[in-house]
């Protein structure tokens, strides 16, 4: 009888998903709002988004700083936490925002497009203006139009995918 509790103790173990965890040193680390709409629906809140490359921690609140989800890369795992506790996981960004928020989070390429360039693992088709920044970009099926600049750095941008649009106003970047 012990063996067995044994063996079921260890399968319980084997099974138990391991905490994804944030990068420790970051390429770089934003601040701004983020507003989402698809259909009827819409959300407004804040974002809070420390990205390496080997990894990425996003924050989602409310406008008055409630969570709403903590999305954690690690390599190509990705996990999803919701206010309530409860966990999620894929292989990729887009697919577990869209299943558990409503709306697609492009991680996989926006982590060079809030930098104002092109992810290079994929074709795109680029708009710049005489200064060389970006005006527009296409990648992924994403249409993103740079509109505001603070320095070299987009400070507001509009995301559209397949009828999802996205608003992002960066307003701090370390």
């Amino acid at each position: 009888m012990k063996r067995v509790v044994w063996l079921v103790a260890l399968l319980a173990c084997a099974c138990a998903q391991v905490e994804l965890k944030p990068p420790s040193t970051v390429d770089f680390d934003l601040a701004g709002r983020i507003a989402a709409r698809y259909g009827n629906e819409a959300f407004t809140g804040n974002i809070g988004w420390r990205h390496a490359g080997g990894g990425d921690e996003l924050l989602i609140s409310t406008p008055l700083g409630q969570g709403v989800a903590r999305i954690v890369r690690e390599g190509n795992a990705v996990q999803l936490t919701t206010a309530e506790g409860k966990q999620y996981r894929a292989p990729d960004a887009e697919s577990l925002t869209e299943r558990t928020l409503g709306f697609r989070l492009p991680l996989e390429g926006l982590a060079e497009w809030v930098q104002g360039r092109p992810s290079a693992d994929a074709p795109a088709r680029v708009d710049k203006a005489p200064d060389g920044k970006l005006r527009a970009l296409e990648q992924r099926g994403w249409k993103i139009e740079y509109q505001q600049y603070e320095g070299e750095r987009p400070a507001l941008m509009r995301l559209t995918y397949q009828g999802i649009e996205l608003r992002l106003a960066i307003s701090q970047w370390k």
